[in-house]
This record gives C-alpha cells, sequence and structure tokens, in this order.
C-alpha cells in the first residue's frame, strides 16, 4: 500500500545497527558504505482515499545517504 508522510516522525528509536541488520550486504551494495541503523517512529501518513492514520513506520539509514525504504508496520489509531 502507497502512502504519504504527514508531518514528522516522533517517538524514533534504533532497532538495530551495524552488523546485526541483517540486510547489511544489501544496503551497503545499493548506497554505499555508512553507519546504517534500522530504525522506527511513529507518524501520520497519508493512505489511499486521502484518510489520516497514526502508525508505526520502519525505515533504513545512514549518515549521507538519509532515509531508504520507509514502510508501515502498523495502525495506531
Amino acid at each position: 500500500m502507497h502512502f504519504e508522510l504527514v508531518g514528522d516522525i516522533r517517538a524514533i528509536e534504533v532497532i538495530s545497527s551495524g552488523r546485526r541488520i541483517r540486510e547489511l550486504a544489501r544496503w551497503q551494495k545499493l548506497y554505499g558504505e555508512g553507519r546504517w541503523r534500522k530504525m522506527k517512529g511513529r507518524a501520520f501518513i497519508r493512505v489511499g482515499g486521502g484518510r489520516v492514520r497514526l502508525a508505526e513506520i520502519h525505515w533504513y539509514e545512514a549518515h549521507g545517504v538519509g532515509k531508504k525504504e520507509i514502510k508501515r508496520k502498523r495502525y495506531l489509531d
């Protein structure tokens, strides 16, 4: 399902980092070396039909690369 972030991501936490990330080799191959971290947070997202919902989202990020593959995990409302 496609969604759009509405506002800022809050309650950000690191789930795993460095060698503990299962897909680390893929991230380094696609986007380059960096201190990769798997993150989670809460944000309001706009889903199909224009409805806005609070959701837990997960993504990967590295310094100098930015956020990659933002995924909605579950709705919190």
